[in-house]
């Protein structure tokens, strides 16, 4: 089809441009809530698997701090081509039932993958290998939620909630991952590393099955209220197209990427607080759990505000407030002053992380969220894990965490510009009210 052709044939259909009545909202935000719980605690490079792996890695392979963040990188590969996964939710619909489709067959691969690993006898290869091909079946599920609360949060002009309600639910496991984490590793301690991993892989294996079932469910109060978007029907190279045209997407892309760059942020700040503050395991996991908690009051802030405040607003003051998140970890030294400040840094940034996502659901060119919510995500590991190699650099070069808070808030300063290059049409408006010539207009 040429470009010409797709400009006459428009993808129909999508958009109501009408909020739901609030019994309606809060069932579908259950739905989409309780997935998103279950994915953050199967995901095998995040939540309740990743933060043994880490301890793993550290503890029981005697990895420096380096040697950590290299092995992230790499088996982080299938993380950098997430849009692919997405753009594979938007032009294909396994089974016929599109997202629930990818939740059954994918769910299915991912349990029997981390079933297989489970009992194979682990070395720095084989943890490796499981860890990339599991993500790489895990991010087709990943992309049908996304691409489901993309395409919800559009159609009915309510992608704050709908941002506010993802970031709540995923911080239950992210929550549960660094309390349980912790003193499950420190539990693993005296095991041997097969049986570690072991524990570990049928833990994963057990929820992923989860999900699959989960998949054969279809409640009306969802999928009843989700207009077919069509380009599945359209030729790959002309959504490319359309995608690349579409210039609200970069943006708010590059907005998120220095969000997530935050260079120091991970591997360093954990050997700062193990090594120089002698922190346990557990107390990493504890500093993890209130550093992602603090930040749901915002996030339940921020729905509110959504509905009353124009997405501008809360753009701007929210990055105002969040250039200095890490300022408070320069002012710290004992466990009991870092516990204060995880407080602090995550209410900082609450409503810059929520207005982030919201700008991001907003500017997905129609039949196309997936893509660029995975695509989003493919930035966010790029740059949370190179931004974690540079910050092991600084901190090893310079012997000290401070270099690394200095980096973080030039980087989060960065931000202030890009807002610049928003199109202002589509942040004039709160939640419930369309931008004018609605969300896909370029």
């Amino acid at each position: 089809m040429t470009t010409e052709a797709l400009e006459s044939q428009r993808v129909v259909g999508t958009h109501t441009g009408e909020p739901l009545a609030s019994g309606v909202r809060f069932r579908i935000f259950l739905y989409l809530g309780l997935l998103t719980i279950l994915l953050g605690f199967g995901s095998p490079y995040g939540g309740l698997i990743d933060v043994p792996i880490s301890f793993f890695l550290k503890n029981k392979f005697h990895l420096s701090a380096s040697e950590v963040a290299n092995f992230r990188i790499a088996a982080g590969l299938p993380l950098y081509f997430s849009f692919a996964f997405g753009f594979a939710r938007d032009s294909w619909s396994p089974f016929g039932i599109k997202d629930r489709g990818f939740m059954i067959l994918f769910g299915a691969f991912c349990a029997a993958f981390y079933l297989v690993f489970a009992f194979m006898p682990v070395s720095y290869l084989t943890l490796l290998i499981a860890v990339v091909l599991l993500t790489a079946s895990f991010l087709f599920v990943s992309s049908a939620l996304n691409g489901l609360m993309s395409v919800i949060g559009q159609q009915h002009v309510m992608s704050g909630q709908i941002s506010a309600v993802s970031n709540i639910f995923g911080m239950v496991p992210v929550l549960a991952a660094f309390l349980i984490g912790g003193v499950l590793s420190d539990a693993l301690e005296s095991s041997s590393a097969d049986e570690a991993a072991r524990i570990l892989f049928l833990i994963g294996a057990a929820i992923m099955m989860t999900v699959a079932v989960y998949g054969f469910w279809k409640p009306r109060t969802v999928f009843g209220n989700v207009t077919g978007e069509g380009t599945e029907k359209l030729p790959s190279r002309d959504n490319l197209i359309r995608l690349a045209r579409h210039w609200p997407i970069y943006p708010a892309l590059a907005i998120w990427m220095l969000w997530n760059f935050a260079p120091g942020s991970q591997t360093p700040l954990q050997f700062y607080l193990q090594n120089t503050l002698h922190a346990s395991d557990a107390q990493w996991g504890q500093w993890n759990a209130i550093f992602a908690g603090s930040f749901i009051p915002t996030f339940v802030l921020y729905g509110y505000l959504c509905r009353k405040v124009p997405l501008k607003t809360l753009l701007w003051w929210g990055t105002v407030v969040a250039v200095p998140q890490m300022i408070p970890l320069l002012l710290i030294n004992s466990i009991p002053g870092a516990l204060i400040a995880a407080g602090i840094i995550g209410l900082l940034g609450g409503v810059s992380s929520a207005a982030y996502i919201d700008l991001l659901i907003r500017s997905c060119p129609r039949g196309l969220q997936g893509t660029v919510m995975m695509m989003s995500g493919s930035l966010y590991y790029i740059a949370s894990r190179f931004g974690d190699v540079l910050g092991t650099n600084l901190y090893d070069r310079y012997h000290g965490f401070t270099v690394c808070v200095i980096a973080i808030t030039v980087v989060y300063a960065l931000i202030l510009p890009v807002l610049l290059l928003v199109p202002q049409r589509l942040i004039a408006t709160a939640d419930g009210e369309e931008p004018e010539g609605g969300f896909a207009a370029d």
